[in-house]
């Protein structure tokens, strides 16, 4: 079985993913309704602290040791974050939080996009399919879309979560390649 630690076992990356992960989990969480009680609104101030300030300030000591795209990210996300707990309490119209979500979208696509290891990607592009949904929510008023949204928001939570725990723990972080048949070639 491979064992890729070495994709994203560096301590700034481990905090990163466990910032990243919790407040994913929380803010996903808001939106599906599955706790009775709890909302979106409820994961301000983790938002605030731990996506918003912990997850920048780990980006930035990513960048400070050379890691571009994680670096990026993370500073990246922790503004936005930090943003989105900030203006919480201010009354936004739909159309408005709606724009922030597809801003935050494209923000998410691009850490897509960049590259990395399958599991920063993996989460990038869940939280990216979330905030669009949550977008397209806000814009039509669609409660089953936020809801939606929120489910993958929370599985992306989960991935960053995994990868982070994976990396201390020294779990597998990469599927293992099987062998190909014998006759079999890599073009066919």
């Amino acid at each position: 079985m491979a064992n890729d630690v070495s994709a994203g076992s560096t301590t700034t990356t481990i905090l990163g993913r466990l910032a990243l992960g919790i407040t994913l989990l929380a803010f996903g969480l808001g939106y599906t309704g599955v706790i009775d009680g709890v909302t979106a609104g409820d994961a301000v101030t983790l938002a605030h602290y731990v996506g918003g300030i912990a997850l920048f300030l780990a980006g930035l000591l990513a960048l400070h040791d050379g890691e571009t795209v994680t670096g990026t990210g993370f500073a990246a996300l922790g503004a936005l974050w930090f943003t989105w707990a900030v203006s919480a309490g201010d009354r936004i119209s739909d159309n408005g939080a709606g724009l922030f979500l597809l801003l935050f979208a494209l923000v998410a696509l691009t850490l897509t996009l960049a590259g990395g290891d399958l599991l920063a990607q993996g989460t990038h592009g869940l939280f990216f399919v979330a905030l669009v949904l949550l977008a397209l929510a806000r814009f039509g008023d669609h409660g089953a879309l936020a809801k939606a949204g929120g489910w993958f928001a929370v599985a992306a939570g989960a991935v960053a979560w995994y990868a982070a725990t994976a990396a201390l723990a020294h779990w597998p972080t990469a599927l293992p390649r099987r062998a190909a048949r014998r006759g079999v070639t890599a073009t066919g």
